[in-house]
């Protein structure tokens, strides 16, 4: 096996973090795994998470199955992205770098390009949001907040896992107490008749409310390894997966249900923003724009993870035609081009938020529940978490360049999704049947993972991990090194 020789130091260059989709060392391994939960608690603690929890009630459903649908979307959506978050300290790996056993040193570039979408699509709303909400409270031109939000992000995405970390611990604490206070207020308002009659149970907005919340918790799962691949291999995956999964789901429920009561309340006239002040202004006059002041803070923090996020699958995208080397240089102009890729659409996107923002989560489900399917089941079930690491990065390697069954199975899990997907752009003939109602993740999640199951029985699983324990030592000395395996 050949090597590549990046300068070797420390995985920091005058405070910028150097490592990318290379394997972390075990000597540079650190952090508690509790920090997973304020982290992913807080990234949840934002006004487009809040922004979620309104799509029942404005599509006619009424305030208790709402939050019925919320908590039971959020329960459920959650579970998938807590056991990739699990993955990270045990492979010392980003996320989506570890999709190349499933689909290949190529084929891995599939899912890849629906991440980045991914990554950029949030960025232009999160964008928006703070924009919209800085401009309502401080004044000023919307386009110079959504710059201004857009550079601070960019700068904590450069210095890395760390500042977010602490960054993420910090807004917590405040975000109890400032959205605390609100939440007493808000659920002290008065909402309409029929806003907690059981009898008002309707599927459509039902099925749309929990599928939302779903796709949204689930659209975290490209992220999750990113934020723990510096913890030490023995945090075990129980731990893990609790930490990520009570921090995520919390902080989900807390916002969409706060979204859906403020939609209630507001009626016809609801609008994120000005809804959101208003209601914080039931406190003391003002106290509107510091909740609004403060969710920008969580939104600018959220947009960094993305650019961060963005900038490693952007960096395994080109690394699958020319080698990278792992420096701060590539850290950093792929976190600038990220950073402008979501810049200019939203400078320029119209108005329609809620309605763009809700096809843009519906999109991001139908993509990723395949994806989410063959790498669990890849990794829980098929290898038990036993992967040869330094051929993932092995264009001619173990894993090849095109694996055959990963992509199968991931088109036709989505190919299954069609008739069942309901959207304002495309609605399935099944969906049609139901009035609307979207059941696609219920069918997309176990054709993906049962067919990738069926297909994944040729693989030589005990051959594999043969050749990951024989390349261990290797990799542990060269990645000391700062090396990374050619």
């Amino acid at each position: 096996m050949t090597v590549e020789s990046p300068p070797a130091g420390s995985a920091r260059v005058a405070g910028v973090e150097v490592r990318s989709i290379d394997y972390v060392p075990l000597n540079e391994r650190h952090g508690k795994v509790w920090s997973q939960g304020p982290l992913w608690f807080m990234s949840n603690a934002q006004i487009a998470t809040l922004a979620v929890g309104t799509f029942s009630i404005v599509g006619g459903g009424n305030l208790l199955w709402s939050l019925i649908a919320i908590v039971a979307g959020a329960l459920f959506g959650t579970f998938f992205m807590a056991f990739h978050s699990a993955q990270g300290p045990q492979l010392g790996l980003p996320q989506m770098i570890q999709s190349r056993p499933q689909f290949g040193y190529m084929g891995a570039l599939l899912v890849w390009a629906f991440a980045y979408l991914q990554y950029a699509g949030f960025n232009i709303f999160n964008t928006i949001l703070a924009g919209d909400a800085l401009h309502t409270t401080i004044h000023g031109s919307n386009k110079i907040w959504i710059v201004a939000a857009t550079v601070l992000a960019a700068v904590v995405a450069l210095i890395g896992y760390d500042l977010i970390h602490g960054v993420e611990r910090w807004l917590t604490l405040g975000f109890l107490i400032i959205f605390g206070v609100l939440t007493i207020a808000v659920f002290t308002l008065p909402y309409p008749a029929a806003s907690f009659d059981p009898s008002g149970f309707k599927w459509t907005p039902f099925l749309i409310q929990f599928g939302a919340v779903a796709g949204y918790q689930i659209s975290w799962a490209i992220y999750v390894s990113d934020y723990s691949r510096y913890l030490p291999p023995d945090v075990t995956v129980r731990k893990t997966f609790l930490w990520t999964y009570w921090g995520s789901a919390l902080g989900a429920i807390w916002l969409m249900c706060l979204g859906a009561a403020l939609a209630a309340w507001a009626g016809a006239k609801f609008d994120t923003i000005a809804s959101l002040k208003a209601a914080g202004d039931h406190v003391f006059t003002g106290f509107g724009g510091i909740a609004l002041v403060f969710s920008t803070l969580g939104l600018i923090s959220v947009t960094a993870l993305n650019m961060y996020g963005g900038s490693l699958t952007l960096i395994s995208a080109i690394d699958s035609f020319s080698k990278v080397r792992p420096t701060a240089t590539v850290r950093i102009v792929t976190i600038v081009a990220t950073a402008a890729l979501s810049l200019v659409p939203a400078l320029l996107i119209g108005a329609n938020f809620l309605t763009n923002f809700e096809d843009f989560l519906l999109l991001v489900l139908y993509l990723f529940i395949p994806w989410t399917a063959v790498n669990l089941v890849d990794y829980y079930i098929v290898r038990r978490g036993h992967y040869a690491i330094a051929e993932i990065f092995n264009p001619h390697g173990l894993y090849g360049r095109w694996g055959w069954r990963g992509i199968a199975a991931y088109l036709l899990g989505f190919a299954a999704m069609l008739p069942f997907l309901s959207t304002s752009k495309y609605t399935g003939f099944v969906a049609r049947a139901l009035k609307g109602a979207d059941i696609s993740m219920f069918v997309g999640l176990p054709v993906a993972g049962l067919l990738y199951f069926v297909f994944a029985k040729s693989i030589n699983v005990d051959a594999e991990t043969e050749i990951a324990k024989a390349e261990a030592v290797e990799l542990e000395k060269l990645a000391m090194q700062h090396q990374r395996p050619e």
